[in-house]
């Protein structure tokens, strides 16, 4: 497990992830030519309130689906 701060949305959070969901978030990031905080601050928008931490598992998953769909 990876505990990085992080201000998301104005408010300072701590998120604690395995180091490979932070791999993956730098690579989405630099993809989408954004920051981590940004796209965590999207990633919390789309969660319905759930835990953030599981939000950025459950998205990063989506993300690697996706890419594997459109092989």
């Amino acid at each position: 497990m990876q505990k990085r701060s992080v201000t998301i949305a104005r408010h300072r959070t701590s998120i604690s992830i395995e180091k490979e969901f932070w791999e993956i978030l730098e690579n989405i990031s630099l993809e989408k030519n954004i920051s981590i905080p940004k796209l965590l601050e999207i990633i919390e928008k789309k969660s319905d309130k759930q835990n953030l931490t599981s939000a950025i598992r459950v998205f990063c998953l989506n993300n690697l689906t996706d890419k594997i769909k459109k092989r």
